[in-house]
């Protein structure tokens, strides 16, 4: 008899071709999906991108706008305030690329998490990343630290609390899915606790305010270097799921099934939270704990697409940063004072939430 056959993990399992597994695992190129939905996925941002650029404080018309952008690349007469350059390529763009970045880099880790979790209920911050990072910003704003020392302070901290969570959950040398996310639980609880303490022993003259609004998430301070800075990381974790979308779809089915199709799951699942970590640590030192976003859209996309992670995960990056676009849109014009992003994500997102819940009556695959 000849040596047993070994699956090999980067081949595409031989699965019924008629069964849900065949269905999500042969599914391949855009995963099903019309063209006008691509299309309109693609369309959506860009223009709500160019809306940005002319909705504020200080408005301006499309045309004037278009102008404006259009004259570093072929020339036009110059008949607009100068200052309206500054505005544009100095504050607007860099803020509007940076949101369009952190909904995306949320909504598909959402995406990957439900997948990998098989839950409908998990977010981004399910394993503790969220609240880690919220009390590095916190220390480093108690210490009187500048800017990047914050964001670096808060981005370390939360890789740290994951770390915690999943050494938590490894049980002979497996991270059970259940134990993961009772660690994400655990390790979460503590982070907030360390919060409320710095909250309890900041100046409530200054350092309190500074970190109460931080921790309700701003885009209001963001330049150019923070999109250099952050940008890369959740540009590079964000490609890696996408990479991983086909055997997201076998970890959606279960790690006895995930397994006996060839996967290695414990190894996967490391990949993923990974990528997903380091995209929602990079976003919340940067724009603080902003919530909802990585819940609330891939259901969105899947009520767009469906449930193959092939055509998920980049639906989902699309509709998040349309959407999180929109809600910093509103979040600088709404009011005469600038709202913070959690809260208006949270009054959006849970009502909306909600609504997904009745009009799709629990089911999600």
């Amino acid at each position: 008899m000849g040596a047993p056959l070994k699956a090999d993990p980067g081949a595409v399992p031989s699965v019924p071709a008629g069964s849900d597994e065949g269905r999500l695992v042969r599914a391949g190129g855009n995963g099903g999906v019309s063209r006008l939905r691509i299309a309109l996925l693609i369309l959506l941002p860009s223009a709500l991108l160019f809306v940005s650029l002319f909705v504020g404080r200080y408005p301006m018309s499309p045309l004037t706008c278009a102008k404006v952008l259009l004259a570093p690349v072929i020339p036009i007469e110059h008949t607009w305030d100068p200052t309206l350059d500054s505005v544009i390529w100095d504050i607007r763009v860099w803020r509007a690329l940076l949101a369009m970045m952190i909904g995306a880099g949320l909504s598909i880790s959402g995406a990957s998490f439900q997948g990998m979790f098989q839950n409908p209920l998990v977010s981004p911050d399910i394993l503790g990343v969220s609240a880690a990072a919220g009390f590095g910003a916190c220390v480093a704003i108690l210490l009187s630290g500048s800017e990047g020392t914050i964001q670096a302070s808060a981005f370390l901290f939360g890789l740290i609390g994951v770390a915690a969570t999943y050494l938590l959950g490894r049980v002979y040398r497996t991270a059970p899915v259940l134990m993961l996310v009772l660690s994400g639980i655990i390790c979460g609880s503590v982070f907030s606790a360390f919060i409320s303490i710095t909250k309890i022993v900041a100046d409530p003259l200054s350092r309190l305010p500074a970190i109460t609004f931080w921790l309700m998430g701003s885009l209001s301070s963001v330049s150019s270097s923070d999109v250099l800075t952050t940008g890369p990381p959740i540009i590079a974790g964000s490609a890696g799921l996408v990479l991983l979308s086909w055997r997201i779809n076998l970890l959606s089915m279960g790690d006895e099934e995930a397994r006996s199709l060839g996967a290695r799951t414990e190894l996967l699942k490391a990949a993923i939270i990974v990528c997903c970590t380091i995209i929602t640590a990079s976003a919340v030192c940067v724009a603080g704990i902003v919530g909802w976003v990585g819940l609330v859209i891939p259901h969105i996309g899947r009520m767009v697409v469906g449930p193959n992670h092939r055509a998920l995960l980049p639906a989902s990056m699309a509709i998040g940063a349309a959407y999180l676009l929109l809600i910093d849109n509103l979040a600088r014009t709404a009011a005469p004072i600038e709202i913070p992003l959690g809260i208006l994500t949270a009054i959006i997102g849970a009502p909306f939430f909600g609504y997904l819940l009745r009009k799709t009556k629990g089911a999600w695959k």
